[in-house]
């Protein structure tokens, strides 16, 4: 399962291990086997887990894949 979040405090990347401060966004996934990752918005686009998407005119990242 993946979950779009926006960090509350101080969430580290578990990819690049760099700090997510507040108010940026960053991703969950719970893998099969029950570990949890925290990603990064650069880290989930390079995985595949977000991508850019035009939306009214604007360039935004998303991490609904369709």
């Amino acid at each position: 399962m993946r979950r779009g979040c926006i960090s509350l405090g101080e969430v580290r990347c578990d990819d690049c291990h760099h700090i997510i401060p507040y108010p940026e966004r960053y991703l969950i996934v719970e893998e099969t086997e029950g570990t949890v990752l925290h990603l990064c918005v650069d880290c989930s686009l390079k995985k595949g887990y977000a991508s850019y998407k035009q939306e009214k005119g604007e360039q935004v990242t998303t991490f609904l894949i369709e």
